[in-house]
């Protein structure tokens, strides 16, 4: 685990008191859908670029190394300085990058 300087007021142990069962619900509910997936007709015949990423950002979650909530975030992110001509009309968004395939780092 990183160690860094303490940032937060609160204790660890008031932290995991507030928190824990808020996230790990978060936790069964991400397992509930990647279990969905697995059961789910393969319609695609390759992973979904979504459903990748999200894995990488699991990934990054448990590296054990620092500042995860940005290295998550700029995972996800669109890393280029231009918006994508095709997203032109497109009243949605995908929720990660379409484009490049990042590493964790």
């Amino acid at each position: 685990m990183a160690t860094a300087t303490p940032s937060c007021p609160a204790p660890r142990s008031k932290v995991i008191e507030l928190y824990f069962m808020e996230h790990r619900a978060k936790v069964l509910d991400l397992a509930a859908f990647l279990d969905r997936l697995d059961r789910a007709p393969d319609d695609l015949g390759h992973e979904d670029f979504r459903v990748a990423a999200l894995k990488e950002a699991m990934r990054i979650v448990l590296d054990g190394e620092g500042e995860r909530a940005r290295r998550v975030l700029d995972h996800f992110s669109d890393p280029t300085d231009r918006p994508l001509e095709s997203a032109a009309g497109m009243k949605g968004a995908f929720g990660v990058y379409p484009g490049v395939k990042r590493g964790a780092k």
